[in-house]
């Protein structure tokens, strides 16, 4: 993020209509993706002993939803309607055939939770951060006999990975640094939105991989990594003044808030936000 900012957290105003054009198109396709369920190879993930029917202990809303947890979560967050949500999943008919799964692929999937199946929005939000759980959707919560999809039930075991705002949702204290936020001398302020799992920092010359999103105070995103659906690795020597900083305090894992002034940002530059920024950076892995 030095002068001129690199294009990864670039901003220009002749740009903007294509970068957002982009970022819906992403959205949607992200979202599509869960929807299709495109088929892959059957039989990579073996279906439960339950798959045909949910068992006594499972819980039916009154939707008509069943599931039951599989495994409890770690942490107390739970998915709001218009979040982002990162999970691994694998879905069968209720004869066991597999239909899709993210695991198979290798890897998670994140997409807008106000996007997806019905049922499959209205498990996830019965869920904590690192649960796993089983849901039986009728059909439908289900594809609800769309043409080439599959009929009937249709079983999905979930494990949420994560959770997160949308980006176009501004935090609430977007628009100045809240009480409990820790400032340093430079003028950069920060909050740990999530603590990290690592216990290394990135120097000033590392290379970074990161999910963000960058608002203006008045609560305008004007980049995001999380709307197009994948992460940015960037070079801490080549982004502004308030990301070299506040990167060099994260460790892997870590999620936080930095409020960073102007004069470490893009200084007035034209064709660039002004003012101070907000950023919400993942720091999701040190190169």
């Amino acid at each position: 993020m030095t002068s001129p900012p690199p294009r990864t957290l670039g901003y220009d105003r002749n740009e903007m209509k294509q970068k957002t054009l982009a970022m819906a198109v992403a959205v949607a396709v992200a979202a599509a993706a869960l929807a299709a369920q495109a088929p892959v190879t059957p039989g990579t993930q073996a279906a439960p002993a339950d798959v045909s029917a949910p068992p006594p202990d499972a819980v039916t809303t009154a939707s008509g939803l069943a599931s039951r947890t599989i495994a409890p979560g770690t942490s107390p967050d739970k998915p709001a309607p218009t979040d982002v949500v990162t999970v691994h999943y694998t879905a069968w008919t209720t004869d066991g055939q597999m239909v899709d799964s993210s695991r198979s692929r290798g890897t998670p999937s994140m997409f807008p939770l106000n996007r997806s199946l019905v049922g499959w929005r209205e498990c996830v939000q019965l869920m904590t951060v690192g649960e796993t759980r089983r849901c039986w959707l009728p059909q439908k919560l289900a594809y609800n006999g769309q043409a080439g999809r599959p009929a009937g039930t249709v079983v999905f075991d979930i494990e949420l990975l994560d959770t997160r705002r949308a980006p176009t949702v501004a935090p609430p204290d977007v628009a100045a640094p809240p009480a409990d936020a820790t400032r340093m001398a430079s003028g950069l302020a920060y909050r740990v939105l999530k603590p990290g799992t690592g216990t290394r920092k990135p120097t000033s010359s590392d290379r970074v991989t990161v999910h963000y999103t960058g608002w203006t105070t008045d609560g305008k995103m004007f980049d995001s990594s999380v709307a197009r659906g994948k992460p940015a690795t960037l070079a801490l020597g080549d982004v502004i003044r308030g990301w070299t900083e506040g990167m060099r305090l994260m460790v892997e894992g870590e999620r936080t808030r930095f409020w960073i002034p102007q004069d470490l940002a893009y200084k007035g530059e034209p064709g660039s936000p002004r003012g101070m920024l907000v950023f919400d950076v993942d720091l999701v892995k040190i190169e």
